[in-house]
């Protein structure tokens, strides 16, 4: 048999949860958010490198292109 759910209850332990939960502070929050753009846009570099690499070999190969 199931227990009765308690709304009253549910959000009184969900309130105690978020109480525990360590938050990140603005600059944190910035600093974080600042790297991911610049890994971001290094893989994006990475990968268009890559992929002009790969075009150049498989024209090369093939014949294709001028």
């Amino acid at each position: 048999m199931a227990t009765k759910f308690n709304p009253g209850q549910f959000v009184r332990e969900v309130r105690q949860e978020t109480a525990k939960v360590t938050w990140p502070t603005r600059k944190e929050t910035t600093i974080t958010t600042v790297m991911v753009f610049i890994f971001v846009f290094l893989a994006a570099i990475f990968f268009f490198v890559v992929d002009q690499a790969l075009s150049a070999i498989v024209q090369v190969i093939l014949g294709f292109g001028g």
